[in-house]
């Protein structure tokens, strides 16, 4: 588990190997991650974009950009936590992510950045 706090979020994130839905002989291995974001701010925010940069073992980089998560843009209360659960495919038993939410301060408007901890995305046999 990985976490980092910033600009008063915190950002967890949990990683799950998916070997069911994984296809070693052709190198497809899909990855699940649980994020938790948690306002520790005395004001509302709202999610509006997410960038990634993912990285593979094989020397890879995929650049992921787009509105919200997983279809929705969130609003986060004060002292509340938001959960979601999305996937990465990578070509190897390896890799890493990291990137930043673009949040916005509801009471001013404000935009700020929040960056998402790097995480690694490793199958088991590889921790051995």
């Amino acid at each position: 588990m990985t976490y980092q706090i910033s600009q008063g979020i915190k950002i967890n994130v949990e990683t799950f190997f998916q070997p069911d839905q994984s296809s070693p002989l052709v190198n497809e291995y899909l990855f699940a991650y649980r994020i938790t974001i948690e306002n520790h701010n005395p004001f509302v925010v709202r999610l509006l974009n997410r960038h990634w940069h993912i990285f593979d073992s094989n020397g890879t980089t995929q650049e992921v950009k787009g509105e919200g998560v997983v279809g929705a843009q969130p609003y986060i209360e004060p002292g509340a936590a938001y959960q979601y659960v999305s996937g990465c495919s990578l070509n190897s038993e390896m890799g890493r992510m990291h990137g930043e939410y673009l949040m916005e301060n509801q009471n001013t408007k404000d935009q700020f950045a929040v960056p998402i901890p790097a995480f690694d995305l490793i199958t088991p046999s590889k921790l051995n």
